[in-house]
């Protein structure tokens, strides 16, 4: 299918990669190549639309959500996020708890947002895998990017929150580490145990250990160490680790980033910020302001911006991001924050993030600014197919 006359913009490249008279073309769920219209032939009998100057640009991604799996206007029935039985559980998949049909994946589907990373919670020290995952579909198997892209780990706050009631480890900061630091030693071992069984007859692999199994993927470096941490303390922490590790690691929330801004520059750190509006209802939020995201591009770190649904609604990512904008984030880097930047930090660019030949044909068109109050896009489109359209 054609979609011509529109004014793109693509992702691509360190800009918004704008195409100011630009068409696209289709092909079953993807995207088979964009451009300038004088550069456009037309393929006899092909489908078009004209979209006569609206703008298009890639569907938006949060990076970081619970959206699903800690249901809308369900208490204990909704929330599986948390097994907050086990300070580690690795093992557990964020997968086997998201219910699709929850009313708020129509919401987001409709204001945008395309795809998101739905985490388990942060009440762990080590909460589980990570789904990555679009947000069009009845049925979670088919609607997964990703099944296992990462270990939620969480420092601070909400582990101690969590066990300090039950008396039960860890009610410190140092105990949250060293539990998270003893299962990744054992997965270390586990995994060491089993190279030695296939290099060595005469060794025996080891029992079999779901948490260890499950963190052999982070250890070998196929998927990411995911932080919840806001104080800067425990940001540090969280690098300590994964330095120690050698994990490819993310730094989510991030709260008091901007006061470190350099030091996380020279860390190379990956950082997913939000949600950017709420009540400051914990000690660790002190030092929130939402002028984060602005701050730490503006210094060079390369930050995305995420709502934390249900702590924010997914269908709010948009107006998150203009949030930042008006408060001192430049536009371009908002809007990239909230499509090409979180599918780089979360390993999802091959297929989503941006226009361009072979990525998903996950798109939106908008005939307003997408960052302002009340903007919705008049169409959205997942994989080739329209899944929306705001009549307003």
């Amino acid at each position: 299918m054609l979609f011509y006359n529109a004014n793109i913009m693509t992702m691509e490249g360190k800009g918004l990669g704008r195409i100011p008279r630009g068409w696209m073309r289709t092909e079953g769920n993807g995207i088979r190549a964009v451009g300038p219209m004088e550069a456009l032939e037309r393929i006899p009998g092909e489908e078009e639309r004209d979209l006569r100057g609206a703008l298009v640009l890639p569907g938006f991604l949060d990076a970081h959500s619970h959206m699903g799996i800690c249901e809308d206007s369900l208490g204990f029935e909704g929330n599986d996020d948390n097994e907050d039985t086990d300070p580690v559980t690795p093992h557990l998949r964020a997968i086997d708890g998201i219910n699709p049909m929850e009313r708020s994946f129509s919401e987001a589907l409709a204001a945008g947002v395309t795809a998101a990373v739905v985490c388990p919670g942060s009440a762990n020290p080590i909460g589980g895998q990570i789904c990555a995952m679009k947000t069009a579909g009845k049925r979670v198997d088919a609607m997964c990017l990703g099944e296992s892209i990462g270990i939620k780990f969480a420092l601070g706050e909400n582990p101690k929150m969590s066990y300090n009631p039950k008396a039960q480890t860890p009610v410190t900061r140092m105990a949250t580490a060293a539990l998270i630091r003893e299962m990744l030693k054992k997965a270390a071992e586990y995994a060491a145990r089993m190279r030695d069984a296939e290099e060595d007859e005469d060794c025996d692999e080891p029992d079999y250990d779901a948490k260890c199994e499950a963190l052999l993927p982070l250890l070998r470096g196929e998927a990411k160490a995911y932080f919840h941490c806001h104080r800067a303390d425990d940001i540090f922490t969280a690098i300590r680790i994964a330095r120690e590790f050698s994990l490819d690691y993310v730094l989510v929330h991030c709260t008091e980033g901007h006061l470190i801004a350099q030091e996380l520059l020279e860390e190379g750190a990956k950082v997913i910020t939000g949600p950017l509006f709420g009540a400051r209802v914990k000690p660790e939020l002190t030092h929130f302001t939402a002028q984060n995201p602005g701050l730490l591009a503006k210094a060079g770190v390369t930050a995305a911006i995420c709502t934390d649904h249900p702590e924010v609604a997914q269908k709010h990512l948009a107006l998150s991001a203009g949030l930042a904008a008006a408060e001192g984030m430049e536009y371009g880097q908002a809007l990239r924050a909230i499509t090409i930047v979180p599918a780089r930090i979360c390993g999802l660019e091959e297929r989503i993030g941006s226009l361009r030949a072979g990525k998903d044909a996950d798109f939106l068109v908008y005939r307003s600014d997408p960052l302002a109050l009340g903007a919705k896009p008049e169409e959205v489109w997942v994989e080739g197919r329209l899944q929306s359209r705001n009549t307003l």
